[in-house]
């Protein structure tokens, strides 16, 4: 009888040890498969050079890239990002020609292909300035998981709040890193050697 009475609340209390022990393995240990999953950003888009020629993801294939969203009325960190990206291609030398970037805005209603190209002509030759249609951008932002939204100022003017992150792709398309403008130089180029070299 005090066997069978001890040996209840033992069953039990092993269960529930055994129970509490194997969550706490797959929260603190998770599985192989589990890590090494991909990142869901990135994606399919179609959008307009400011070449004004059709430009989708599968122009980028081949070689690993740089994904930066902005606008060109922005007053500081999207032309503080591409001065620096712009830098950055330049110290990386023949290697840069390894690398693609493109420059997406978020501000399709200002910037059009041909703004963009004036735009862009400070900075290095080789980003690509993306536009389109409202639904378009919203489709690529939504791909690279890109917070945006338009905010009135004075009078009939706005500006645009924004994700200011430079996304690294592998030549696949697929999700490398990040990297922004806040960082330090040699941190910014060592992100992007990297990306080239297992991109």
């Amino acid at each position: 009888m005090n066997i069978k009475r001890l040996l209840v609340p033992l069953v039990v209390f092993t269960a529930g040890l055994l129970v509490l022990v194997v969550t706490a393995g797959l929260l603190l240990f998770p599985s192989q498969q589990q890590s090494a999953g991909k990142v869901p950003i990135g994606g399919p888009f179609r959008l307009t050079s400011h070449e004004g020629k059709p430009f989708t993801e599968n122009n980028l294939t081949g070689k690993p890239f740089v994904v930066f969203f902005g606008f060109t009325h922005c007053p500081e960190v999207c032309p503080t990002t591409l001065y620096d990206l712009t830098q950055d291609m330049a110290a990386l030398g023949k290697d840069a020609d390894r690398l693609q970037a493109v420059f997406i805005t978020v501000d399709p209603a200002r910037d059009t292909p041909e703004l963009m190209k004036t735009y862009l002509s400070s900075f290095d030759p080789r980003i690509v300035g993306l536009s389109g249609t409202e639904e378009e951008i919203a489709a690529a932002a939504r791909a690279y998981k890109v917070y945006y939204r338009k905010v009135p100022t004075e009078g009939q003017d706005y500006t645009m709040d924004h994700s200011a992150t430079l996304f690294l792709m592998d030549s696949k398309g697929e999700f490398y890193g990040t990297s922004n403008f806040q960082e330090p130089e040699e941190t910014r180029r060592s992100k992007l050697r990297q990306l080239i070299r297992n991109g």
